[in-house]
């Protein structure tokens, strides 16, 4: 079932990882071009090292990407 266009739009904040959108949202690039979203929920990369910009690959895992400081950790 998909989300109702009034749906409230919601934004997860991944520990270690991406930004998860789900609802509605418009994406558009540094000129102001849409960007086509494929899916329900949007992955979108927060370490910058995607290689699918904005759009997150999973790359955070191999560079080790932290959403914690080290002090914040202990």
């Amino acid at each position: 079932m998909s989300p109702s266009p009034d749906a409230p739009t919601q934004i997860f904040a991944c520990p270690n990882g991406p930004l998860l959108v789900r609802g509605p949202i418009d994406l558009v690039d540094g000129d102001g071009e849409p960007i086509t979203q494929k899916r329900k929920t949007v992955a979108l990369c927060r370490c910058g090292v995607s290689a699918i910009k904005p759009f997150c690959d999973g790359t955070h895992k191999l560079i080790g990407f932290r959403t914690e400081t080290p002090d914040a950790a202990s």
